[in-house]
């Protein structure tokens, strides 16, 4: 396996996790994946720093029995440096309205811990 699979692999598995209630709720597992500086837009065309991600995401209700499914199709990396990669998607998740689709973008960071860590998000509503 090529070092660019490898990224591709650790990225989508790391993309996937941010998806799971189990990080979602877990203030110690989403600082994990979202770097200090984290920004995000998204799908909802709202800002959010890495403090409003966390509080946001932490207050999400449901069991897990009401989580809804999520998706990822379509995905892809592009290494911008040694140290950025850029990760692009369709992502799908369930409402009570239907299947929401959104065009996803992340730029992550490999940082001086060697952790890749995402340093940006954004979403993009789509049909």
């Amino acid at each position: 396996m090529s070092t660019s699979d490898d990224l591709r692999h650790l990225l989508l598995e790391r993309e996937t996790a941010l998806q799971t209630e189990e990080v979602r709720r877990s203030e110690s597992l989403l600082r994990d994946l979202l770097a200090a500086d984290f920004r995000e837009f998204g799908r909802s065309g709202r800002a959010y720093t890495l403090e409003d991600a966390v509080t946001f995401l932490s207050g999400e209700t449901g069991s897990e029995d009401q989580t809804p499914k999520t998706g990822i199709a379509d995905f892809q990396i592009a290494r911008l440096s040694e140290t950025i990669a850029l990760a692009t998607y369709r992502g799908s998740r369930e409402s009570k309205d239907g299947i929401l689709y959104t065009n996803r973008s992340s730029i992550w960071r490999l940082d001086p811990d060697g952790r890749w860590r995402m340093v940006f998000h954004q979403g993009t509503p789509t049909e």
